[in-house]
């Protein structure tokens, strides 16, 4: 499935968990890769790993939710590696809260991170997708937009707003060969998963049927097969990694 041709492909949120496998994930593929962090530490990592890891590319410092980042962080591009041909908007954040004691900034800063940068990111990947007539934009969702979860009423909110944004796109721009489709994780094995007590552990467990947690790398490999041509078909679609919890 290595049929990139050496295309450029922009991973946010990739210097750890699901996007970071992501990130060698289609480097492993021959993709180059731009891959964002919200810290200069954080991209110098980035560019770190995929030396260490042999993968063409590098990390850029860059805030999905400041406009001037995102155009910053495009020009940059443009002056270098070239116009992302694949576009996966990774990068998210959590703001837990009950709604009765959730303050407006706690609401705020979830969509603009989680959801509003997904037009940012887009609306300055489409003009050289479609001048290229070939494109990806890759979303990640999670299995809460779908099933909601108590204490997360704005992150679900992101959520489902990602899916629902997904479908209108993938209608809008089908005719440029450009696809767009959504990717909705369930509960995957991070750092903060691998800390919950025993007890949250097994129950959580309960709700899988397939009795484990899911692995970053499996979700990067939905993402590579949607990016590649294998994936030219699909599109407008939320293909769910969760091991049964969900069933859509």
């Amino acid at each position: 499935m290595s049929d990139s041709n050496d295309k450029l492909a922009l991973v946010t949120g990739a210097s750890r968990g699901i996007g970071k496998a992501i990130a060698l994930e289609l480097g492993r593929r021959d993709f180059i890769i731009a891959g964002t962090a919200t810290t200069q530490a954080g991209a110098e990592g980035v560019s770190a790993l995929l030396a260490e890891e042999g993968v063409a590319g590098r990390g850029y410092r860059a805030d999905v939710g400041s406009s001037q980042s995102v155009e910053e962080l495009m020009q940059a591009l443009l002056d270098g590696p070239g116009a992302p041909a694949v576009l996966v908007n990774n990068a998210g954040i959590t703001r837990d809260n009950l709604l009765l004691r959730m303050k407006e900034d706690e609401w705020n800063e979830v969509i603009n991170i989680n959801l509003n940068s997904m037009f940012r990111l887009a609306r300055a990947c489409l003009k050289p997708m479609t001048r290229a007539r070939w494109g990806r934009i890759i979303n990640i969702s999670s299995v809460v937009g779908s099933s909601g979860n108590p204490g997360q009423s704005n992150y679900c909110a992101s959520k489902a707003g990602i899916e629902g944004f997904t479908r209108s796109l993938a209608r809008e721009i089908g005719s440029r060969g450009i696809t767009v489709n959504a990717v909705a994780p369930g509960f995957i094995k991070t750092d903060m998963t691998g800390a919950l007590p025993e007890n949250q552990a097994r129950e959580m467990l309960k709700q899988i049927p397939l009795q484990r947690l899911g692995r970053a790398e499996e979700v990067a490999a939905v993402v590579r097969f949607l990016a590649s041509d294998g994936g030219a078909y699909i599109t407008g679609e939320t293909v769910h990694v969760n091991g049964g919890m969900y069933l859509a």
